[in-house]
């Protein structure tokens, strides 16, 4: 079975990846569509991270990161933060 999930993005995400080289906010956006809202269950492809006070899961597209937040009960994947993997932890 193939539950939709919906993707959304913060307005900080958003401008983040609009600073981004053209081709590389390209493949986040098809990553984001194709691999994770299409996804049985997003957590596999990604990795957990634990932040103070809440779970962030982290997707890998080259040396960028993708940092999210997933809420089951609405089946929605939250993009908090994009960048690359030198600054997006900071």
């Amino acid at each position: 079975m193939n539950s939709a999930w919906t993707i959304e993005i913060t307005a900080t995400a958003q401008k983040q990846i609009r600073k981004l080289d053209r081709q590389v906010a390209r493949q986040i956006y098809r990553f984001l569509r194709e691999r994770v809202a299409t996804a049985d269950d997003p957590r596999r492809m990604g990795k957990r991270l634990i932040a103070p006070g809440k779970e962030v899961w982290r997707y890998r597209i080259g040396d960028y990161r993708i940092l999210c937040d997933i809420s089951d009960e609405r089946l929605v994947v939250l993009v908090v933060k994009v960048g690359h993997r030198r600054e997006v932890y900071r």
